[in-house]
């Protein structure tokens, strides 16, 4: 009798042994138990992760395509390295890093992980078109990641579990994406572009949530940079290693990095240039090299560090460096980028470098040290003191200053009232200091007579409250105008929640006058004096005050004046030009409160006079035998 399949398979296993469909499964599970090779994140990138169709080069990622991303990519699986910067052009695959390690922390070596966006716009465009095919196409990842709607799991857009952890999604300037959220891995992208949340910087903020997990967290930080001195990228780059990518030249084989001045092309008999002639000049030889040279240039390329490694790998890199670019595009980038007048859009993206424009700027150093000593906390010539208070997430800064005939001016006080401006004892202490006196050269003492307060951040409410309380004492609440060349202070407006009036505020107008005052360097109209033996004031405050520079820019073609940060903290600046505004909302009358601070001068005594002034001495001596002295009055208020 002739035995079927199934029927031999029924009695191997009523005899013990394993049937075809066992055998099947015991290989299936041996081969899911069997414990992963230990990959890289280059090496995970290029055996599992597909790139979806509609890319310029669908089908398996190769690192090949792009060897410069394979050393950052396994510094993101290397345990000895904490913190990865890369501040880099256009063209050249951060996006890809990201996206890879973030395959990686879901397949090779589950955690959680977080992402961070500037803003919930571009974390939306980063779902749909990067990270969504990354988990549809590469099966491996696929496999893992919850189904959407499924009862055991999470997907959504603002997060997505997996085996061994989640994928959570945030964007700057909104504390409640980041709020009681950690993960061991943070990965913040285009970081130039966040916004500050009224907790603090959202970077340092992911960071510390991240300190909890020891040795295996890791950040990495990924931009292309804006402005100098104003850059996180850049400051977080220079904070790391620094390692920069050296090609060898096709012709003598000296490594060097592509810098933007070997690029040379011809021009044609009017001038103009011939982009089809660019090429890049061997630093060392002089030799041409082509478009064609640079793949294998870029195989043989490595990365030097400039700096000692102490867990933070820093990363630079230009568009110089694209595969994907030839030197007649970044030359025909660079002329068109010139045309319009948008250099700084050219120098950010395409060179991988902050811009610093060329503009007006002042001094810090002549300021500090050309400091004086009052003879009184506020000089006689200072007739009418305001104070200007800045708002920041974590504290409140106040500058008082005195103002005198034709645009004189004094520094009296500056103070810094640390706390969260969400809490009324902190606009209380605001509130005291305010209200303190100040002894005026000639004897009375002043006060404050105008405040204006910045409404313009995260606590406008809280300023709103202060400002209509106070008002009959001058407090004005003030928003920075977003005209360049508005008055600097404009008619008020109430309409607002609050019904408070609210004044506009020409912040460059202020400051146009400010810095022009600052360079005046005689005592006399205009000039601004600050007190030597203040503690209140140091090298910082002037750094802080001479912060920015007046730039030109074309907006449209046109050329318009505006002032840029050259660095990050500018409060004294901000504190002074919100003082000057008070000043200008009070409009006082100089003259008058001069004639009232002024001493009346007594008339020459006549012989009658000094008879009667000796019996009137003889007669106070004798009374104060009697009894005792009254007590010394006080200074006058003023």
């Amino acid at each position: 009798m002739k035995l079927t399949k199934s029927y031999k398979n029924y009695i191997k296993g009523l005899l013990g042994e394993p049937t075809n469909l066992q055998i099947a499964i015991n290989r299936a599970i041996a081969q899911r138990s069997k414990p992963r090779p230990k990959l890289t994140v280059s090496q995970w990138a290029d055996e599992f992760r597909i790139i979806s169709a509609g890319n310029a080069e669908p089908g398996r990622y190769r690192t090949d395509r792009a060897p410069y991303q394979r050393e950052p990519m396994d510094c993101a699986s290397d345990p000895k390295v904490n913190r990865i910067t890369l501040q880099w052009g256009a063209q050249l695959g951060k996006t890809e890093i990201i996206n890879n390690i973030i395959g990686y922390g879901i397949h090779q070596n589950p955690r959680s992980q977080m992402m961070m966006h500037p803003t919930q716009g571009d974390l939306n465009t980063w779902l749909e078109t990067k990270l969504n095919p990354l988990l549809t196409d590469t099966p491996e990842v696929a496999e893992l990641v919850a189904k959407p709607r499924a009862r055991d799991g999470v997907n959504n857009n603002r997060m997505k579990s997996y085996p061994g952890g989640f994928l959570m999604f945030a964007w700057s300037g909104s504390p409640n994406t980041m709020r009681g959220r950690s993960a061991p891995v943070i990965l913040c992208d285009e970081v130039d572009g966040y916004e500050a949340t009224p907790e603090g910087d959202p970077i340092n903020l992911l960071e510390q949530r991240s300190a909890t997990f020891g040795d295996q967290r890791l950040l990495v930080v990924t931009s292309t940079p804006t402005i100098k001195g104003a850059s996180r990228v850049e400051d977080s780059f220079h904070l790391g290693d620094q390692r920069r990518f050296y090609l060898p030249c096709p012709h003598c084989g000296e490594y060097q990095t592509l810098k933007w001045g070997q690029v040379t092309w011809l021009k044609d008999d009017n001038g103009d240039p011939i982009v089809d002639s660019a090429v890049y000049a061997c630093e060392a030889c002089g030799g041409s090299i082509e478009d064609g040279h640079k793949m294998a240039m870029l195989r043989r390329g490595e990365w030097r560090a400039e700096r000692p490694f102490r867990g933070h790998a820093s990363f630079h890199l230009s568009e110089l460096y694209s595969p994907f670019r030839k030197w007649r595009d970044i030359v025909q980038s660079f002329l068109d980028k010139k045309a319009s007048h948008d250099l700084q859009s050219f120098v950010n993206v395409s060179l991988a470098e902050t811009w610093e424009e060329e503009g007006e700027r002042v001094d810090a150093s002549p300021l500090y040290h050309r400091r004086e000593f009052y003879k009184s906390e506020v000089p006689k010539d200072a007739l009418v003191l305001t104070a200007g208070v800045d708002v920041q997430d974590d504290r409140l800064e106040a500058s008082v200053y005195g103002f005198g005939l034709e645009g004189e001016k004094w520094l009296i006080r500056h103070t810094v009232l640390e706390g969260h401006p969400g809490r009324p004892e902190l606009w209380k202490r605001l509130d005291e200091f305010l209200l303190q006196s100040y002894r005026h050269e000639t004897g009375v003492f002043m006060k404050v007579a105008a405040a204006s307060v910045d409404s313009g951040g995260h606590y406008t409410d809280q300023v709103y409250k202060f400002c209509k309380e106070r008002s009959f004492r001058h407090v004005y609440a003030i928003k920075g105008s977003s005209q360049r060349a508005a008055p600097i202070v404009s008619r008020p407006s109430t309409s607002n929640k609050a019904k408070v009036k609210l004044y506009s505020i020409g912040v460059s107008t202020a400051k146009e006058l400010i810095y022009g005052h600052l360079k005046i360097d005689k005592p006399g109209p205009g000039y601004v004096h600050f007190p030597r033996d203040a503690a209140f004031i140091d090298e910082e405050f002037f750094e802080q005050l001479t912060a920015e520079k007046r730039v030109t820019k074309y907006v449209k073609g046109f050329a318009v004046q505006e002032f840029i940060k050259t660095r990050p903290r500018n409060e004294a600046l901000d504190c002074f030009v919100y003082a000057l505004a008070a000043f200008e909302i009070l409009t006082p009358n100089l003259k008058a409160v001069l004639s009232r601070l002024k001493p009346t001068p007594e008339p020459e005594p006549t012989p009658a006079d000094e008879d009667a002034l000796h019996v009137s001495e003889v007669q106070k001596r004798r009374r104060a035998a009697i009894r005792p002295a009254r007590r010394k009055p006080r200074g006058r208020q003023w």
